[in-house]
């Protein structure tokens, strides 16, 4: 069922409130600004990446090998922070949980964790009788053929 004029109304006046009174909070909230600055992040570590392969080309030139393995360092320290926010963004774009909102805020579904658990079935029987229980379903599964 639609919102009708006024909830939306009354509704954009609360967004208005809250992003007036915690910008930071609201940002958060909307996921926009993360997956922003993790592009920033991921596009700086590919710059510093650039700056680094150059910083260890120069060491291995002018056979100054400190000079080289810092430029190494400098790039092994880049690609770990543009995988890392790689990785964020994928997570946060990736989330079946996470469900968007026409005003850009994300509400997560009930708070679970969205782990599967698995149920346990108990099984009466002696340790021998169960593993061959075991044996049977995975042979019925696979085509009674070995």
């Amino acid at each position: 069922m639609p919102l009708s004029e006024e909830e939306l109304r009354l509704l954009e006046q609360m967004e208005r409130a809250l992003v007036e009174e915690d910008p930071k909070f609201a940002s958060t909230l909307r996921g926009t600004s993360l997956r922003r600055s993790a592009r920033r992040r991921a596009a700086l570590a590919g710059a510093v990446f650039v700056v680094g392969i150059v910083v260890l080309m120069t060491g291995v030139i002018s056979q100054y090998y400190l000079v080289g393995i810092v430029g190494f360092v400098i790039m092994l320290v880049s690609a770990t922070v543009s995988l890392t926010a790689i990785r964020g963004q994928a997570a946060v774009a990736a989330d079946p949980r996470a469900t968007s909102h026409p005003s850009g805020f994300s509400v997560i579904d009930g708070g679970r964790s969205g782990r599967v658990r698995r149920q346990r079935v108990h099984h009466n029987g002696t340790f021998m009788e169960r593993l061959e229980e075991r044996w049977r379903r995975r042979r019925d599964q696979n085509g009674g053929g070995y």
